[in-house]
């Protein structure tokens, strides 16, 4: 049995998934082994151009101000040379001390804060 607890958006999720030893052995047989010992042992660490990039996009929304999730995805995109990747500085930028979000009309708004 597996539970997923949590929230999407406002609203409370609690699920269970109940699966018989054959779905368990369906489900593992199709994971490889290898792949899990080593994303286990694998430490996340962001890499050297990673990091000239992620301060490429503090730059970025520093010299702006303010700037509407679209927009900044779209330069996010660009910038990192596809949309998943601008989705991920987007979530990264969500859970940075120098970022807040606002609600606009239409979109999320990202505003830089000046640290004292």
């Amino acid at each position: 049995m597996v539970r997923i607890r949590g929230r999407i958006g406002d609203w409370p999720v609690d699920l269970t998934v109940e699966l018989d030893p054959q779905d368990w052995a369906q489900l593992t047989a199709a994971v490889p082994v290898a792949a899990q010992s080593t994303a286990a042992a694998t430490p996340q660490t962001v890499q050297p151009d990673q990091d000239g990039q992620w301060q490429t996009v503090l730059e970025l929304l520093r010299r702006a101000g303010r700037v509407e999730g679209p927009q900044l995805l779209a330069q996010l995109a660009a910038l990192a040379g596809g949309e998943v990747a601008g989705k991920r500085l987007l979530v990264r930028l969500r859970h940075c001390e120098q970022v807040r979000m606002e609600t606009g009309p239409d979109a999320p708004v990202y505003c830089w804060v000046e640290q004292s």
